[in-house]
């Protein structure tokens, strides 16, 4: 038992070698046999390694953008048409939420001087939105809460506002007049400064002020438009659900009067969206591995063809079909491992290549490798079994005849 297992494994070791010194010696037409497989390979390999990496980025920026927040928007309904001071105090209080922020934006018309500019965005917010986000201002100072309950006209203003209507002067004390109102400006905020939701889909706001000023501008009592922090310990799924039942309280249960935009939610959208981009492209470029598995089983058959005498005379000195079988199948499986070990490494090279062009991270994909590497194997052994298999199957007596 053991000597015939000894045996075969220098058989299959001789078999290796024979393989590999048969593709050595047709350079040429063995590259362009695995020509195919690493394309396919490589292609497999950079696509899912790309969409990961972007995968990566995407949730680091959608968690700077919206970590432990839900944006709610508010439709209103027919006695209620939206969220007083009160009604966001009262939210304030529930053990799911840290603090709310209002948003009540504007367009209007901003001038000093002889400058003016129209459409010029304006967001009135409060003071807890500072408190959030601490790294928002360059000089000067916050809104505050004196601001918010005497309603007082001070802004905040970003760059693109001081380049304009401030050029070599210092904004800070000096008046800038919004729809005609003189606001004081108290501070400078730095460019971009919104990574919200609503930042994030309608653009950094040019203007703010404290809420309450911009809801009397816009002659409305109401809030439509909030952002809550979740409370340490509270999950998005846990917190929508408090926030739901004070909201529908508040618009005495009836439906279709708010909505409430989870993060979490938003990002699991995009990656199944990516997920299936990625399967998609994916699915495409194995069609490569199937053109290079069928360059496979042609080189085979014309190997087959080739060593028509050497398969006559190995069977006639007692060689059995199996074995002349094996020895074609491994040449076929190294010929496809060969690809595809190239085509992971090129996969790899282009991926990164890739995502420093892109600006997004670079993470190797084990279930790519993986999968590349057992599709290549899988190509050689299934494209390789039909060449083996008429190779075994040779008659001995007409492969010598042919010589």
């Amino acid at each position: 038992m053991l000597k015939s297992i000894r045996s075969t494994v220098i058989m299959i070791g001789e078999c290796f070698r024979m393989s590999l010194a048969n593709i050595l010696g047709n350079r040429a037409r063995s590259f362009l046999t695995v020509l195919g497989i690493l394309i396919g390979v490589a292609a497999v390999i950079a696509l899912i390694t790309t969409v990961n990496g972007f995968s990566g980025s995407l949730s680091s920026s959608f968690s700077s953008m919206g970590a432990g927040t839900l944006t709610v928007t508010v439709s209103g309904s027919d006695l209620k048409s939206g969220l007083t001071t009160e009604d966001l105090e009262g939210l304030t209080g529930l053990d799911a939420v840290e603090g709310v922020t209002p948003s009540v934006s504007l367009s209007a018309r901003v001038s000093r001087g002889g400058s003016y500019e129209t459409r010029i965005s304006v967001s009135g917010k409060n003071t807890y939105y500072f408190r959030q986000n601490a790294d928002l201002m360059t000089r000067g100072r916050t809104i505050n809460i004196t601001d918010e309950e005497n309603m007082t006209f001070v802004c905040v203003i970003s760059p693109d506002m001081v380049e304009s209507f401030f050029y070599g002067v210092d904004p800070i004390g000096e008046s800038l007049y919004v729809d005609g109102m003189p606001f004081l400006v108290v501070g400078l905020m730095k460019e971009d400064s919104d990574s919200s939701i609503a930042g994030m889909m309608n653009g950094s706001p040019d203007i703010l002020i404290p809420y309450t000023t911009a809801m009397k501008m816009n002659n409305t009592s109401v809030v439509t438009s909030f952002t809550a922090y979740l409370a340490d310990g509270w999950d998005s799924e846990a917190a929508t659900d408090a926030l739901e039942a004070a909201l529908d309280a508040l618009f005495s249960y009836e439906d279709d009067c708010y909505e409430i935009m989870d993060m979490s939610s938003i990002e699991g959208t995009m990656k199944n969206m990516l997920n299936m981009v990625s399967a998609l492209l994916a699915g495409i470029a194995s069609i490569a591995l199937v053109v290079g598995g069928i360059g496979i089983m042609n080189m085979m058959l014309t190997t087959v063809t080739e060593r028509t005498t050497e398969i006559g005379l190995k069977k006639a000195l007692g060689a059995i079909p199996w074995q002349i079988q094996i020895q074609f199948l491994i040449e076929s499986f190294l010929l496809s491992v060969i690809g595809g070990a190239a085509g992971i490494v090129l996969g790899l090279l282009l991926s990164l290549i890739l995502s420093k062009v892109m600006g997004t991270g670079f993470v190797i994909s084990t279930f790519a490798i993986l999968l590349g590497a057992g599709f290549s194997a899988a190509v050689g052994i299934v494209f390789g079994w039909a060449p083996a298999r008429k190779a075994s199957r040779l008659n001995p007596i007409d492969a010598l005849r042919s010589a």
